[in-house]
Parts: C-alpha cells; structure tokens; sequence
C-alpha cells in the first residue's frame, strides 16, 4: 500500500479540504465568546496554552492536544473543542507547541509534557487528557511510563487518545518524513504502541468507523498493546470524529465521566 496515500485524509472525505476554514471560523466564534487566558510555559514561540474557565467551581481540567501531523494547526483552529468539557464545569486547556521540522516528535512530546506540568501547578484536581490524531499521539505518550512525573501522573483521572497515530515507522515512508526525519530509534522510543502505559492510568481510545484503514489499524494496535477498551463509532470519519468533545455525547462522557 502507498503510504501518502494511506495516511491522507482530506481526499476521501466528502468536502474534506472545507474542514480546515470550517473549524477556524467555529474556534473564532467559540474565541470571542469564552476569551480564553493566553499561559506561558517554555521559552519557544510556541510554547503557550490557551486556558477557559468555567463559571462557578471547577471540577477538573480537561486538556486537548491538537493534530495535525506535528506539521500543522494550532490551539487557535480547535478552541470550539472546549465547549463540550467547559460547560459541564471543567477548565479546558488547549497547548500549542513547536511543529516540525523546527522540532522532531521526541522534542513535541517533551514540550507537551511541560505545558500539562505548568498546567498542573495551575489548577487543582483531577486531569483528563485528549488529542486527536498527531494529538492522539501525544495524549498516549503522555499516558506512556515515565513521561509525566509520578505525583502528576497520580492525577491524571483518564486519557482518551482518538484516532491516535500510536506506531510512527509508517510515517518514515510517507512525504512528510522529509520534515518529520523520524529514524528507528525515534520510533521505538517514541510509538506509544510500543511502550509501556503508566499501570495506573484509564485509558480509552476512541476511533470513527468510517475513517481510513490505517487509522483503523493504528487505533486497534494501541488498544491490543494496552489493554485498553476501544470504541470505534459508527459513521464518523477523522474529520468529524472530534466533534463530540463541542456537547454531551458518548465521547465526552468516555473523556470526563
């Protein structure tokens, strides 16, 4: 199988190159509705989070990593995400970090770790951590034993990794290696898939049912390796796959209840 192909996306889903604008102008809209607080965690241009709170007590923080590929996007297209989590009374915070090539997966996953650290001494409570496919990734390896510090980890209520890329090696076959330069010791070390979980943690992950077979696959093998329950729902591809995290559905209620 061709793997640009494979890993491709927009060009198997009905008005799939629209996605991008759609979910720019809805995080826009969420924006200026709830205008979130704009935190600093590390020295780099990218190393911010934006931070909405809920009205009244907070129950817990809720964080989503976007995807993208590590290429692309930011916080900034998927604010509207929080809605689901932020009216059900939780803090949501959405980090940004350096894309690639100016950073390789190993050094994005180290930066995702320190937003959710200072995130962590920002707020109390239980932590329920997401991301959605590159995001997906980086929600498991923050899942992954060692990454996050023990009393941290001790915190973390739940993961939900959706339609995670959990094994890099097919991506070294693919255009974008040209900017990821993923080598095989960055993909042992680096493939959720092929690491460990912290014991202590809940982890689901959660699929759509009509996405790309690789996805398919790559969502089955981490729930294999873990141990871990899978959800695969009907009839939603990787593009619309996330929009239960905007209101209650099972896909919130697998994330915070």
């Amino acid at each position: 199988m061709n793997m640009d192909t494979a890993y491709q996306n927009a060009a198997f889903i009905p008005g799939g190159e629209g996605y991008a604008a759609r979910w720019a102008a809805e995080a826009a809209s969420f924006r200026a509705a709830h205008v979130p607080e704009r935190l600093t965690y590390g020295p780099r241009t990218r190393n911010w989070v934006d931070l909405f709170r809920p009205e009244g007590a907070v129950r817990g923080l809720v964080v989503i990593l976007h995807g993208g590929y590590w290429l692309r996007f930011g916080p900034e297209d998927f604010s509207h995400l929080a809605a689901g989590a932020l009216a059900e009374g939780f803090a949501v915070a959405l980090p940004a970090y350096t894309l690639a090539p100016a950073a390789r997966i190993a050094a994005i996953t180290a930066e995702a770790a320190q937003a959710i650290t200072m995130l962590a001494g920002c707020l109390a409570g239980p932590i329920h951590i997401t991301g959605h496919s590159a995001g997906g990734h980086l929600a498991a390896r923050m899942a992954c034993e060692g990454v996050l510090p023990a009393a941290l980890a001790a915190r973390i209520a739940r993961v939900v990794p959706i339609s995670p890329v959990s094994d890099l090696a097919p991506l070294m076959l693919t255009a974008m290696q040209s900017a990821l330069r993923l080598d095989a010791n960055e993909v042992a070390a680096e493939s959720p898939v092929y690491l460990p979980r912290s014991a202590a943690l809940d982890v689901r992950v959660w699929v759509g049912g009509a996405e790309r077979s690789a996805f398919l696959a790559q969502a089955g093998a981490l729930s294999t390796a873990w141990g871990a329950p899978l959800t695969v729902e009907p009839a939603r591809h990787h593009f619309d796959v996330i929009e239960g995290l905007q209101r209650p559905s099972p896909l919130l209620t697998a994330l915070v209840g």
